[in-house]
């Protein structure tokens, strides 16, 4: 992404998208006889599909079941509990799909894993396509830990599906290149305005390890942690302290372009996003769910965006976007760029609202 900050180094993100998934395989083992109504949908295009998602969830209110976009048929999927309301959902230009669960009862079973599972290196999330929590444990959860989430999940019947990561879920934290704190290093995500003055936005446990900034290691300082919030949300604001400074707010695409970022929205499931970090560059994938957590030994944190796009030590903080939307700042997860992996993210309009802050 290419930011007033650091004339010589600039963070980026872009990516390949992820390979949508295909209506006949959507679905998960035992999804509840989930039906589709019978009626074409219409075909949308993403940013289409994503306000068109927004709209029906507020017109759905506590009847609301979830969403997802379907990037190979082009269609927006919107879960109902109550077969009345696919006609208002069909008549928007989605496609109706009645399923066992509202958003609001498996929000309640996140809340029941909070309560008796909040063990280090597990994290769950809600996911439509399939109407579950996807509950998932690291390699570190083993004997009296598995035995407590193994209790905790079956008390929840079939609202929730199990899933083994195959590497420990950490915070992308570490030594190197990029922005630099004292002795760590992270990844700025996004420029911000508050009141007037330029701000950026990185990852809460970057802000937490370090109280200045600099654009490289052993660098001048060109920033300030004024605020960091971890665990429990996962974001940083960062002052810089030139309030000339150029705070562009547009992202490196690493093929000599550039992405506008005008604004901040959140992310549906299915969404084709794309990552950037100092580590591994830029990246692509898909959102996979929504209001996730994770549990790391540093500690857990919530409402977070579930993703299938890889991220490695030092992306932390980095921006996810979709075209000139910020959607979130890289918290940690599973795996790396080079098998791939499990990232999650902070929405941005979170931290934004926290902060009184905005995209310029």
């Amino acid at each position: 992404m290419r930011h007033r900050r650091i004339p010589t180094r600039r963070i980026a993100l872009a990516g390949a998208g992820a390979a949508a998934l295909a209506a006949s395989a959507i679905l998960l083992p035992n999804a509840n006889a989930a039906t589709t109504a019978n009626a074409a949908p219409a075909s949308l295009n993403q940013a289409t599909a994503v306000k068109l998602a927004s709209t029906l969830a507020s017109h759905l209110g506590d009847r609301a079941a979830g969403s997802y976009y379907d990037a190979q048929a082009k269609r927006l999927v919107v879960n109902v509990i109550d077969p009345s309301d696919a006609s208002s959902v069909r008549g928007a230009g989605a496609m109706a799909r009645t399923v066992r669960y509202s958003t609001a009862q498996l929000h309640a079973a996140t809340v029941t894993l909070g309560k008796q599972a909040r063990i280090p290196g597990t994290a769950w999330s809600v996911d439509p396509r399939s109407d579950k929590v996807v509950v998932t444990a690291d390699p570190t959860v083993t004997g009296a830990k598995r035995d407590r989430l193994n209790k905790a999940v079956k008390s929840l019947g079939d609202k929730v599906v199990f899933k083994q990561a195959k590497s420990q879920f950490k915070p992308y934290i570490l030594s190197g290149d990029a922005i630099w704190g004292s002795g760590v290093r992270c990844s700025l995500g996004f420029n911000v305005t508050k009141n007037g003055a330029p701000f950026f936005l990185t990852a809460g446990h970057c802000g937490n390890a370090s109280n200045t900034w600099s654009d490289s290691q052993g660098g001048s300082e060109v920033g300030q942690t004024v605020d960091s919030q971890f665990p429990g949300t996962d974001y940083a604001l960062v002052q810089y302290d030139d309030p000339n400074s150029d705070h562009t707010s547009a992202v490196d695409t690493y093929d000599g372009n550039q992405q506008a970022i005008t604004h901040a929205a959140d992310a549906t499931v299915g969404e084709q996003v794309q990552r950037s970090g100092s580590t591994s560059g830029l990246h692509g994938g898909s959102v996979t769910g929504l209001d996730a957590t994770v549990n790391y030994s540093e500690g857990t944190v919530s409402g977070l965006i579930d993703t299938n796009v890889c991220a490695e030590p030092g992306d932390s903080g980095g921006a996810l976007f979709d075209a000139d939307a910020a959607l979130g700042l890289t918290s940690g997860g599973s795996g790396d760029c080079t098998s791939g992996g499990e990232t999650f993210f902070q929405p941005v309009p979170a931290a934004l609202n926290a902060e009184g802050a905005s995209i310029p």
